[in-house]
């Protein structure tokens, strides 16, 4: 059953459940109804009735409203952002499609928190080989409680050949304690997060020793130079960058290309409440920095400030949807956003692709259990999802061509 066949059942389902517990006001259990929850149930299966009608005849995706855009009064129309309502053209956006048998040879793999690309296209996978994340392994104070055990002695960082999948090289070993988020930048530094040490780290390939460290070692904090778990890394051609600081703080980190502060996200006044931002990516062309909210279950775009300092940090994007669920990872190219989400309740676990201008979901796609991040090529020609779990046919990673 497909992604979406797998929404509609379950839209159905609620709908039939909300039927029979009218007149009690409780679902069996005993559990209050949402009607709110349900609204929204209705209102999706309209919206996706639409798109549907709408891709039959190849109507824009601008007429699928369920409703106008209410505007309080004409100061608030002419300062909406300019590329409100201007969704991306259906014909321009691309669809990921699965390459089956990819990689063509087995992986042993531990849980693969992280894959970024290369500049040269290949993609690179960060591992925990041995190594699991439960509930013995942070106290309550989130100081990690292994550290006796070393790092990792396995090479925790491997590179693939993006055509077949097999292993070209790999590094990382005696490093690492709980790897969690990495990126390659343009110039092919690699920025890497690890959740047991609470720092943060550029590299060059294959470097032993980091070129920048940001946060405390095994040290949890919320000042300006500590980092608590910190979860992903969003590097900006400017050399400007983002840490997502992620399970215990809950923000945003903006740093020069120095490694300097420049502010934290959100700050007071601004309104943005975050609840484990768990990845981040950045839309330079529309100047914004589009976060993974995990617990809020959306993807809420803050202005990223590369450009202007108007209104940085402030949300200017949120997509949320009854189907989008916990969402765990994103990516971007050009002006599109793509995500997954994670295990919610009865919600099926796939792919969207994001259109943060119109914000709106428009496309479902992919099939998983646990993915956990991805990413995609710098040409735009590959995406890469990588799932973790406890075994090895649980922790791989797919490959996705963007036809």
């Amino acid at each position: 059953m497909s992604c979406m066949q797998h929404l509609v059942a379950l839209l159905a389902l609620c709908l039939s459940l909300a039927a029979v517990a009218a007149s009690s006001n409780h679902l069996p259990g005993g559990v209050n109804l949402n009607e709110r929850f349900f609204n929204q149930v209705r209102a999706l299966i309209k919206r996706r009735m639409q798109e549907k009608n709408c891709a039959r005849v190849h109507c824009p995706l601008s007429n699928v409203h369920l409703q106008p855009p209410l505007v309080d009064d004409e100061v608030a129309l002419q300062n909406q952002r300019s590329y409100d309502n201007v969704p991306i053209p259906a014909a321009s956006v691309p669809t990921p499609v699965l390459v089956e048998n990819w990689p063509t040879e087995q992986h042993s793999f531990g849980q693969v928190t992280a894959v970024s690309v290369d500049p040269l296209g290949n993609p690179v996978i960060f591992h925990r080989a041995e190594r699991y994340w439960d509930v013995n392994t942070f106290n309550e104070s989130n100081i990690y409680y292994l550290i006796e055990y070393g790092p990792i002695k396995e090479k925790t960082i491997y590179l693939l050949d993006s055509k077949t999948g097999a292993i070209k090289s790999g590094w990382g070993s005696n490093m690492f304690y709980m790897p969690h988020g990495m990126t390659i930048d343009i110039h092919g530094n690699y920025w890497i997060t690890d959740v047991a040490m609470h720092q943060a780290f550029k590299f060059k390939p294959f470097g032993s020793k980091p070129l920048l460290t940001i946060g405390k070692r095994f040290r949890p904090g919320s000042s300006v130079k500590h980092l608590c778990k910190p979860t992903s890394i969003a590097v900006a051609t400017t050399g400007e960058f983002f840490i997502a600081d992620g399970y215990c703080n809950s923000r945003i980190l903006k740093f020069n290309a120095a490694g300097k502060l420049l502010r934290t996200i959100p700050q007071p006044p601004e309104f943005l409440s975050l609840q484990v931002p768990h990845a981040i990516t950045l839309l330079e062309h529309l100047d914004l920095l589009c976060i993974a909210d995990r617990e809020n279950m959306r993807v809420v775009c803050p202005k990223a400030g590369l450009k202007s300092s108007h209104g940085e940090g402030e949300p200017a994007a949120t997509i949320q949807e009854p189907d989008l669920g916990r969402v765990f990872g994103v990516a971007s190219y050009g002006d599109i956003v793509f995500a997954v989400n994670g295990p919610t309740s009865m919600l099926p676990v796939c792919g969207f692709t994001i259109d943060p201008r119109s914000e709106a979901i428009i496309g479902h796609w992919g099939d998983f259990k646990n993915p956990h991040s991805m990413a995609v090529s710098v040409n735009g020609s590959a995406l890469y999802v990588t799932e973790i779990g406890n075994n090895h046919q649980t922790n791989r990673v797919w490959k996705y061509v963007l036809a």
